[in-house]
């Protein structure tokens, strides 16, 4: 049934409007509005006022109805914060895997509830520190990591059996998942215990991050492996998240990112069942990641957009009958390209403000970014800052005592429709071009993102967007910040690691496994359990990633201009 009024309140509602535009056109006649125009990060341009007639058509239950509920615009559980916090998640990755264990500890001890991994850039690649390509680039954006030894290292004294463990890796995701494995099951931890999550997702690789080794179909089909290993295997895991953090971050609209990431996840739901698995038996375990940019009504409108749409998609598309495959369950980054390196210290109110964002749309795990992110790996005080910021709002700011707040709120509920609306209709492109995998062939998606970028340069370049410290309010003092460093001497003591464990270990079984690699990459077996012998046999991470390549090829970015 429809929302609210009959139409008698909705006449009474125009009449009243049309009066009090009256009045408004008179105030701004002897002093004009302050803007020229009033729109979103995005550039969507907002009205004045909402009231009941910007969602007459609404239903309330059809369309908004009660947490838990499909289709679970207002969050997918039913007690929501009120039964227990989202996860605090901080991503931490710095120099090695022991210096990066010293920091998962340090996080712990604060407070943070579930481990988060970044990686430098060759293990992001699916290099070894001693290739000629990693040179210089060892610990400098991540955690470096070659062999079995690393993964071990990076998580020695932590509970992997009762704390959950996200890795942001995506073309070598199923190498570092082997390992992880590998490391649980030589602990003594059954691999069907372990919790946490692989990024893993080589769509979004192809349209926005651009790390990326194999072409866009075989790439697909390894993500699919660890989907179906994982299903039957690793029941606690999320072998996909789906991530729209760096579509955003690429320079899209909060609709594009909306669109292209859901039309990723269609992407990735038909080509596992292709493959012959049951929707409801793996669709429960995909998350979702997403970016929470500057603009607070468009973030918290998208986030609960996102989960009525995906509701939507699995129960309508591809006729899912399990509830859970119904849900979208995301974690949330806060926006490192809103970052500036001018006057920093105002990043710590870009922060709690994206966070607030994503806390008032409902996200079940969340990375604060740290003040000094923009510079340099954060240090363990902008790390802490940042982590605290999660907390205070959890803890002292009242927005946990009620489940969905800006719920019924006219504004939020019309930018909500109007999300899904535009969104939808960018799905239906990208299905008339064959799929995503078409339209990323055709640089659509790639195209889209690049002219939204430009526009909103373009927007701060002529002051039509303000960037606090940057096109407006400028200063021209320096203010000190601290700067992590890394050791100079880090990349020798890994190459020495590095070669020592392939010097000891058994070479003859080592090419033995990575020849079963091949052998499974060039018909159509599963690669998962072939991967993890691999590994336990100190397979490198390059070693793998080396047959990939010579099977499937390597991508080469066409670019566009």
């Amino acid at each position: 049934m429809p929302l609210t009024f009959d139409d008698r309140i909705f006449d009474d509602i125009e009449k009243g409007q049309r009066k009090w535009q009256k009045e408004l056109d008179k105030a701004f006649s002897s002093k004009p509005e302050r803007l020229d125009r009033f729109s979103t990060v995005s550039d969507r341009e907002i009205d004045r006022i909402y009231s009941p007639v910007n969602i007459r058509d609404q239903d309330f239950m059809a369309d908004i109805g009660f947490p838990g509920d499909y289709p679970f615009t207002r969050g997918v559980q039913p007690s929501m914060y009120r039964g227990r916090l989202w996860t605090m998640r901080m991503f931490a990755g710095l120099g090695s895997a022991k210096d990066t264990n010293k920091r998962f500890h340090l996080l712990v001890k604060e407070g943070q509830t579930g481990l988060s991994t970044a990686f430098d850039m060759p293990t992001l690649m699916g290099y070894d520190t001693d290739s000629p390509k990693a040179k210089g680039e060892c610990g400098r954006c991540g955690v470096a990591i070659d062999t079995l030894k690393d993964i071990e290292d990076l998580f020695e004294g932590l509970p992997i059996d009762r704390i959950t463990t996200s890795m942001t890796i995506n073309p070598p995701a199923s190498v570092i998942w082997a390992m992880y494995i590998a490391m649980a099951e030589k602990r003594g931890i059954n691999r069907r215990a372990i919790g946490g999550t692989i990024q893993n997702d080589m769509l979004k690789e192809f349209i926005a991050q651009k790390t990326f080794m194999c072409p866009p179909v075989p790439s697909v089909r390894i993500v699919e492996d660890t989907v179906e290993f994982g299903t039957k295997e690793v029941p606690k895991w999320n072998t996909i998240s789906i991530s729209g953090y760096h579509i955003r971050e690429a320079g899209s609209t909060a609709v594009q990112e909306l669109a292209f990431t859901l039309a990723d996840g269609i992407a990735y739901t038909e080509k596992a069942i292709e493959r012959g698995l049951n929707v409801d038996d793996f669709a429960p375990r995909f998350s979702f990641f997403f970016n929470s940019h500057l603009d607070f009504f468009e973030e918290v409108a998208k986030f609960r957009a996102a989960r009525r749409m995906w509701a939507k998609i699995m129960k309508e598309r591809f006729k899912a009958k399990d509830p859970r495959s119904w849900w979208l369950r995301f974690h949330t980054q806060t926006a490192g390209c809103s970052l500036t390196a001018q006057q920093p210290y105002n990043n710590v109110v870009r922060t709690a403000l994206q966070a607030l964002a994503a806390i008032m749309g409902g996200t079940q795990s969340l990375h604060t970014n740290s003040l000094d992110e923009v510079l340099a790996i954060p240090t363990e005080e902008a790390a802490t800052i940042a982590l605290r910021t999660q907390q205070i709002i959890a803890e002292e700011s009242g927005v946990t005592n009620m489940i969905d707040p800006l719920g019924g709120s006219y504004f939020v509920e019309a930018l909500t429709n109007r999300l899904e609306e535009e969104a939808f209709e960018t799905i239906q492109k990208i299905d008339d071009m064959g799929g995503m995998l078409s339209a990323i062939e055709k640089n659509y998606p790639q195209q889209e993102i690049a002219d939204a970028a430009y526009r909103y340069q373009r927007q701060i370049d002529d002051g039509e967007k303000t960037v606090v410290g940057v096109n407006k309010y400028v200063t021209y003092e320096e203010i000190p910040v601290e700067v992590m460093e890394i050791d100079e001497e880090l990349e020798s003591l890994q190459i020495e690691k590095t070669n020592r464990i392939k010097n000891e270990r058994d070479n003859v079984r080592v090419a033995e496994c990575l020849e079963k690699v091949w052998e499974a990459c060039s018909g159509d077996q599963n690669v998962m359990e072939i991967l993890i012998e691999a590994v336990k046999a100190n397979a490198t991470l390059q070693e793998v990633c080396d047959v990939y390549r010579k099977v499937f090829g390597q991508y080469r970015d066409p670019g566009i201009y």
